[in-house]
């Protein structure tokens, strides 16, 4: 069965025939239509495992329901859905400038109740029709015929893979849940499906994973026949699957669940029962995080295949190339999972990621709080008070973005920060095209300035006054634009490169395999180990030694620093990922929930007809560049608060019940409600 063709091309018709059989039941009382009798109808259970080819599209439907990060349309799963909203548009990274999502409505106005849905939802996010159907995959295997043994093992391990996906979709932003290791029937009667606690969940998940990896492939790298990577990319593979086990184990291991007082204060029924934490620190958690880890770059010894994709080429232009194929190209071998949906991405699909964030209604815009999280080019940290004192951000020597020089009447410019800084917020400077056969930028750069070409007046207006002959400035901050802080969003935006395409969505990746294992070996005290990990990920794109260029830090003795600088780490080389989030509640970071945020104000400075620097607010692209004036190379920041859309946590104590709350989603009201057994988180 060809994976990637059957989802991308609608041939899943069998699922929805399956997911829509009648029957004449009593309406559903768990989750997403989760329990349910036996189907009716003109398509039954008996057909679908009456034939290998039936069951086979059955079991690439299921994958059709994984969680996809990338929200693309509205008729959807509800974290999909471009009116919901990404997680990451939560944390200090991202700012979301439109308020016509939940993100503003129930999170940046900080009036999200347990009547209202979170970003994931625990009814409307297909999490409970996938467990089903693979529980029922599981249940009517052995009845097929046509499968020999070991195809049926395998199948059954992705079955596992993809529940136990599904589950940690769950357990990662709402704790413990209902542990259903089954598919019912319809005939139980009463159902009782309390909240495990957070540890249960997390051994339920790894309990699946662990059966499932000897029966799965390592790789579908295209050495046999049914291990064709290009028609089964986005299968589960043994690689994927160790992943994700040390990625839960490495939140089981974290202080929102491994603490000695829970989140809230610890007296609510919530923490009495460890359905969000453990009720103790125990180190031996973070033991198992990394042997999940070791195991995993020990078969990827023995095995290989998975590999980062290497710079061709010691140049920025090289390095951000090999980042961008790293992630975006379908066929990357440092892709563990991906996930992918059936919808044109472009202009041939109405609600696609791309279109929504061309238009600037979708754009998650990146903060001065995340640029300033890249180090310079050469790996030593970004400053902005430091290095505004040393002359490198604004002034003839400035460098914020690039280092420009003049020569024989034309500009050359270098960039001066990590490359993977212009791969995720895009800057001023930035060319508009990035050829991805050669990794050269070409055409004309972006001038996000104030009454730049595209900028225009999105983040401050520049209005000439004929009275005083001078321009009055007012901060503007425009919502639904696609520049409004000062920066634009480009990580899996790009370009043309994909448009029209199916875009897939990272779910598991080597590099965040190199930082998890990097965490868990910081936390175990072997700092020296920690740091060569984060430098394996560094060296891709041409930085100096995380060490070496943080001396000041003294990291290789310094636990919490080094813990500090492997999320900045992750924040860098994960973006757009979830990964921030995750790492927000894993480590109870209120204090990145409640900091104001910033946008960049950048003024074109020119010399006038005195020889005198000032600002000018005309575009270069145009007349300017027609009438051969050279590219603008000196510029003045501003740093300015956002204010158009804010947060009301900006205002809040991070040590408040309040904040502490949201480091967890509430469940449903109408959930609990019926009885089953679920037990409502902290503060909700």
């Amino acid at each position: 069965m060809k994976l990637y063709h059957t989802i991308t091309k609608g041939a899943a018709a069998l699922l929805t025939a399956v997911m829509v059989m009648t029957s004449c039941t009593d309406p559903v009382k768990f989750g997403d239509d989760f329990i349910e009798k036996q189907p009716g109808g003109t398509v039954t259970l008996d057909t679908v495992f009456s034939n290998a080819e039936y069951t086979r599209q059955f079991l690439t439907g299921i994958y059709a329901l994984q969680y996809y990060g990338l929200p693309f349309g509205s008729n959807t799963a509800h974290s999909q859905n471009c009116y919901t909203g990404k997680l990451d548009a939560l944390t200090d990274c991202y700012q979301l400038e439109w308020n016509g999502t939940s993100v503003y409505t129930y999170f940046y106005s900080g009036t999200l109740s347990a009547n209202n849905d979170p970003l994931i939802s625990f009814t409307r996010d297909y999490v409970w029709e996938a467990v089903r159907q693979a529980w029922l995959l599981i249940a009517n295997i052995d009845n097929v015929p046509g499968l020999d043994a070991s195809e049926k093992a395998n199948m059954v391990a992705q079955a596992k893979c993809l529940i136990a996906a599904r589950y940690f979709d769950l357990y990662s932003v709402y704790g413990g849940i209902p542990i259903v290791d089954h598919a019912f029937t319809g005939g139980e009667g009463t159902y009782e499906l309390p909240r495990a606690t957070a540890e249960e969940t997390a051994e339920f998940i790894v309990k699946l994973l662990d059966e499932a990896i000897p029966n799965l492939r390592w790789a579908y790298n295209g050495t046999t026949t049914d291990t064709d990577a290009t028609n089964n990319t986005g299968r589960w593979t043994a690689a994927g699957a160790m992943a994700l086990k040390a990625k839960v184990l490495l939140f089981n291991a974290s202080p929102l669940y491994n603490s000695d007082q829970g989140y809230y204060g610890g007296s609510t029924e919530a923490e009495q029962q460890h359905l969000v934490w453990h009720g103790n620190y125990d180190a031996a958690r973070w033991q198992r995080a990394l042997q999940a880890c070791q195991d995993f770059f020990n078969r990827l010894a023995s095995e290989g295949y998975y590999e980062l994709t290497q710079p061709t080429a010691r140049n920025a232009n090289a390095y951000r190339q090999a980042y961008r194929m790293g992630y975006i190209y379908q066929g990357s071998k440092e892709v563990l999972h991906s996930t992918r949906v059936a919808t044109v991405y472009g202009s041939q699909g109405t609600y696609s990621w791309w279109n929504w964030v061309g238009i600037g209604r979708n754009s998650y815009l990146p903060t001065i709080e995340y640029m300033s999280m890249f180090p310079w080019s050469d790996g030593t940290p970004f400053d902005w008070e430091a290095d505004s004192l040393r002359g490198r951000i604004t002034g003839s020597n400035g460098r914020l973005f690039y280092q420009y020089k003049e020569y024989r009447g034309s500009i050359s410019k270098t960039p001066t920060r990590d490359p993977r800084l212009y791969e995720n917020i895009l800057v001023n400077g930035t060319t508009e095209t990035f050829d991805w056969t050669s990794g050269t930028p070409t055409g004309t750069t972006y001038e996000l300035w104030v009454n730049g070409y595209h900028e225009g007046m999105q983040v401050m207006s520049a209005t000439y006054n004929q009275a005083t002959q001078q321009y009055d400035l007012a901060l503007q901050e425009q919502p639904t634009q696609k520049y409004s802080t000062g920066f634009g969003v480009i990580k899996y935006y790009l370009g043309e490169e994909y448009h029209r395409k199916f875009m897939h969505w990272v779910y598991l990746s080597l590099d965040e395999m190199y930082l998890m294992y990097a965490e868990a070996l910081a936390q175990t005290g072997n700092l020296t180990e920690a740091i060569k990990q984060v430098d394996v990920v560094r060296s891709r794109v041409g930085l100096g030694g995380l060490s070496v260029r943080n001396a000041a830090l003294k990291l290789n003795e310094n636990k919490d620093n080094l813990i500090e600088e492997i999320l900045r780490e992750r924040a860098c080389e994960l973006g757009m990922s979830n990964n921030r989030y995750y790492d927000m509640i894993r480590y109870k970071r209120t204090d990145w929930m409640t900091k104001q945020l910033h946008g960049l104000v950048t003024f074109r400075m020119m010399k006038n007809s005195k020889g005198e620097m000032v600002r000018n607010y005309e575009p270069w692209k145009g007349t300017h560049q027609d009438n051969g004036i050279v590219e603008p190379s000196q510029f003045d920041y501003w740093r300015f608060p956002l204010f158009s859309l804010p947060r009301v946590m900006w205002k809040m104590d991070p040590n408040s019940p309040d904040v502490k709350k949201w480091l967890l989603f509430p469940f449903p009201i109408g959930e609990i409600n019926k009885g089953y057994g679920l037990i409502q988180n902290p503060g909700w």
